[in-house]
This record gives structure tokens, C-alpha cells and sequence, in this order.
């Protein structure tokens, strides 16, 4: 069984850790499927560089163009959560040396996507497929199964908000 690899935190980077990895995983010829939770937006450079990698490297996206409550989740939230999981496994059976659930710790931690499922679907991994999970919430039991747990936190960061296409989407 491959190893499941945790990013987790308050902190910036946590999907660029991810990504990171998957580019080294394609520099050695091996083959990365990303699906992202509880995300839409296409104008993302992990999103647009499919183009150029393909096909070691696809991307995924279930979510939709609002923003989620994580109060109180909507139905379609939890059902596009669902579908992402459900996509995994189908994709876990192809053995993808890297597969990236981006957000699927946040889904969790909020019961978008049930411990059940997530749990089901980490039973059924490849011995050559490592999985890498990341969120800024993290319920416990996702710790625990985890090989591998990561918290990025901010140690310094500007006051107002920065985003910068190339670095923050």
C-alpha cells in the first residue's frame, strides 16, 4: 500500500506542497491525477499547465462557483464531495504513482464528505500510488491515518491580503 501524506493548517502553501510533489512525481516519468474539493475556478496555473503535461498530469475539479458554508454545507456541496471520492477510487484502480486530494481534509472536517467514505476509499490504494491530502481544518481520525502529517502554519505574513497570479492561483 502507497503512503498518505497530510498538508494541514492555518498556514499559506498547503496545495503548492502538493503540487510540488507532483511535479517532481512527473519529472521521473511517473504518472498524477489531482482532484480538487470544494473547487471550480479553471484560472489556476495547476489547472492550466494540464495542457502542457498531459497526460502524466490531470486535474480534476468538483465544486461549485459559490463559495461553501461550512455552517451548514449545502446538499450539492456534499454530493459533488461524493462524486470527487467516488472518482478517486475509479482513478485508484488505474495506480497513479501520485494521486493529490486537494481539500478533501477540509471537507472532512466539516462532514462534507463522510469519514466512511474517505476511509473506504484510503483502503483501496495502490502499493505504488501515495496519496497526498491537504486542508486547512483536519478532523482527528484523518491525523491518525495518515503516514505522514504536515501543519503549515504563517509565521509572518502583510496585513491586507495578497494575491499573486503565479503564486497564490
Amino acid at each position: 500500500m502507497g503512503y498518505v501524506y497530510l498538508y494541514v493548517g492555518t498556514g499559506a502553501g498547503k496545495t503548492v506542497n502538493g503540487l510540488g510533489l507532483a511535479l517532481r512525481s512527473i519529472g521521473h516519468g511517473h504518472n498524477v491525477v489531482i482532484i480538487q474539493f470544494m473547487k471550480s475556478w479553471k484560472n489556476t496555473g495547476e489547472y492550466k499547465i494540464m495542457r502542457k503535461l498531459k497526460p502524466r498530469y490531470k486535474i480534476y475539479l468538483f465544486g461549485r462557483k459559490v463559495w461553501v458554508d461550512f455552517k451548514k454545507p449545502a446538499l450539492a456541496d456534499k454530493m459533488l464531495a461524493k462524486k470527487a471520492i467516488r472518482f478517486a477510487e475509479k482513478e485508484m484502480k488505474k495506480a497513479p504513482h501520485l494521486l493529490f486530494l486537494d481539500e478533501l481534509a477540509l471537507a472532512a472536517n466539516y462532514n462534507i464528505v463522510s469519514k466512511y467514505d474517505v476511509l473506504k476509499a484510503l483502503r483501496k490504494i495502490p502499493a505504488r500510488t501515495d496519496v497526498v491530502i491537504t486542508g486547512r481544518y483536519c478532523p482527528k481520525w484523518l491525523y491518525k491515518r495518515a503516514d505522514f502529517v504536515n501543519e503549515v502554519t504563517d509565521v509572518k505574513a502583510p496585513k491586507k491580503t495578497v494575491t499573486r497570479k503565479g503564486i497564490n492561483y
